[in-house]
């Protein structure tokens, strides 16, 4: 995507974006926003004076992590110099689709903010890259593993509340039939298969369900065995994130307790890609991975 028009148009591939959800969406506004901004020579001061707001407000919508209203999109590109009502149009629609809720709006008395943001990205990534230290990844759990996940990290909650996060849960995984998926790379420590979460029944059931995920085209599985010792992942789960739009980075999401971190800059990406290129080498590969599930699975 080029960053401005000669003639201070919008580019046409901002004016026709590609299929996203709306968190993306609001990433490729906002970036195209900043080109602009920086191209007209506008200060993000300056920018948010126009708009009766401060210099922070600029930064998020920048960085797509706030809604659009009309009324700022029309003061900020005719400050930029943005003159084509064509351009304004579209770009008010686009804000429009961008500030539309997800399928997860409905899940919103369960559902975290800092979590919202990751569904959103999840279901625009080209590529989901993901290592796991404890538990299987959301996208390949079993209903009762993960009711039995959701259980362990929200002991005091109602029986309803379980089950509406575990349906959250099992929505997710609708994005592994949809008609373009996301090609998904796992790599999980030994223990997510060892640990009995849930019981030897669930377990079972749940490696089972690995087996049958692994042979998915737009999937790759490995494991990283106890023989290997120490490994580059020790440090805990994360997850990289990468989509086909060339003006979106590579996001780097890691889960706590009860936040979560987003990475964005190169070096922490890089850092990350690092460490997940290193455990992919180091890990069984996806077919080894294979019959290392089927094992377990006699064993148990």
């Amino acid at each position: 995507m080029s960053a401005v028009e000669p003639d201070g148009e919008l580019p046409s591939s901002l004016l026709r974006p590609p299929r996203a959800d709306a968190t993306v969406l609001r990433m490729l506004l906002g970036s195209q926003l900043r080109r602009l901004r920086e191209a007209a020579g506008v200060t993000p001061d300056a920018a948010g004076y126009e708009i009766r707001a401060s210099r922070s407000k600029i930064s998020r919508l920048e960085n797509g992590r706030v809604s659009f209203k009309d009324r700022d999109i029309v003061d900020l590109l005719a400050l930029y110099g943005v003159t084509s009502e064509e351009a304004k149009q579209a770009t008010l629609k686009l804000a429009r689709r961008a500030n539309q809720p997800g399928w997860w709006a409905k899940y919103g008395d369960v559902l975290p903010d800092w979590f919202e943001m990751y569904l959103g990205l999840e279901a625009s990534a080209s590529i989901i890259r993901s290592f796991e230290l404890q538990f299987v990844h959301g996208l390949f759990q079993t209903e009762d593993y993960a009711r039995a996940v959701t259980s362990i990290g929200h002991k005091s909650a109602a029986p309803d509340e379980i089950e509406r996060r575990v349906a959250l849960r099992m929505k997710r995984q609708d994005l592994l039939t949809v008609a373009e998926p996301p090609r998904v790379w796992s790599v999980m420590d030994e223990a997510v298969l060892r640990r009995p979460v849930g019981g030897r029944e669930v377990m079972r059931a749940q490696l089972h369900r690995l087996a049958e995920v692994a042979v998915m085209p737009q999937v790759t599985l490995q494991v990283v065995p106890f023989g290997l010792g120490g490994h580059a992942g020790e440090g805990g789960s994360f997850t990289i994130l990468r989509f086909d739009e060339p003006d979106l980075p590579d996001v780097v999401y890691i889960e706590h307790l009860t936040s979560a971190l987003y990475l964005e800059s190169q070096p922490d990406v890089d850092h990350y890609m690092e460490v997940m290129n290193r455990l992919s080498a180091d890990a069984l590969t996806p077919a080894r991975t294979a019959k290392f599930i089927g094992d377990i699975i006699s064993q148990t």
